[in-house]
């Protein structure tokens, strides 16, 4: 008996107004703006329903020109997970769909990552949210505060996100267990909710780090590692040379 594909949406929170790098949903990327390279590799991803939320007019129109379904949003969100819950009432999706929250600056992000991690969150509907990581290469990496690391229990649970180096290896050995996190993540519906509810929690607000409040409240994240090597996303001015020198 041949199982069923798992039925999935993809969200794509895009606000103009990044502090490092303004208008960065726009930014050219090889002739087309970052937002729409985001929105075709989710295209490729399987999912049933992709939506851009955004906050801003331009980034709208951009999106609708290439055949975007765009739904505008609030601008005072602190998250793309509050952002999104906002699009899941508007949309009116039912509790127990699973909603793939993919950034809007991975212009590379592998479809295939998109389909794990709504397939992740099918196999455990125990979990609150489903995410991905990967092998820490570098000492370089392990300390960068750029690269979010987090700690694991052996079911696949997360412990703790950070920006720090954790866990520390106090006697210098290697191992193979450090883990950067890759972000994107799977939601239900419901669970969505639940979090978009809370305000920010301190753990949230000292790291920096959103999935921190599902920790925070008791909730599940369950982490697997990512099943093809995860491309550069876009923070800053750098990545965006460095991304566009790839194409």
């Amino acid at each position: 008996m041949t199982s069923q594909p798992t039925r999935f949406a993809v969200a794509i929170p895009a606000r103009y107004a990044s502090t490092r790098l303004p208008g960065k949903p726009l930014c050219d990327i090889a002739g087309l703006p970052m937002i729409v390279r985001v929105f075709r590799q989710a295209e490729q991803s399987g999912a049933d329903e992709i939506v851009i939320a955004t906050d801003d007019d331009r980034v709208a129109a951009v999106a609708e020109a290439a055949g975007a379904r765009v739904c505008m949003t609030a601008h005072e969100h602190e998250s793309g997970t509050d952002r999104i819950a906002e699009l899941a009432a508007k949309l009116q999706w039912p509790d127990d769909r699973i909603v793939v929250n993919v950034q809007g600056d991975e212009p590379l992000i592998p479809p295939e990552l998109i389909r794990q991690v709504a397939e992740l969150s099918a196999s455990r509907p125990s979990s609150t949210i489903a995410t991905l990581a990967t092998k820490i290469g570098t000492k370089a990496e392990f300390e960068d505060p750029k690269c979010v690391k987090l700690v694991v229990d052996r079911s696949g649970r997360a412990m703790y996100f950070s920006r720090a180096p954790i866990p520390w290896p106090r006697e210098g050995q290697e191992t193979d267990i450090l883990r950067r996190h890759v972000g994107i993540y799977a939601y239900r519906v419901d669970r969505l909710r639940t979090l978009a509810q809370e305000p920010p929690c301190v753990l949230e607000q000292i790291e920096r780090l959103e999935q921190l409040r599902a920790l925070w409240l008791g909730h599940e994240i369950v982490v697997a590692d990512a099943i093809v090597p995860p491309p550069i996303g876009i923070d800053t001015e750098a990545d965006l040379l460095a991304v566009r020198a790839m194409f």
